[in-house]
């Protein structure tokens, strides 16, 4: 996928855990698994607005463009 979520690297940089985060910012465990592990087909901005909120980040800290090789 052309787009990549960092937000395993950003929670390293803030040192937060993964269940707090999901409860810092009102999802399960498991869909925030989805986001740092790549498997999310869509990212709500209301979710992006409170990881980026939570984790003092930008949103071009948690995703980037990957060009797909041919």
């Amino acid at each position: 996928m052309p787009i990549a979520v960092n937000l395993d690297v950003m929670m390293a940089r803030r040192h937060k855990g993964a269940g707090e985060l999901a409860e810092e910012i009102g999802i399960t465990p498991a869909n925030l698994s989805i986001l740092k592990n790549n498997k999310a087909k869509a990212v709500r901005f209301s979710t992006l607005e409170a990881l980026c909120k939570a984790l003092d980040c930008q949103p071009g800290n948690l995703l980037e463009y990957m060009e797909e090789e041919k």
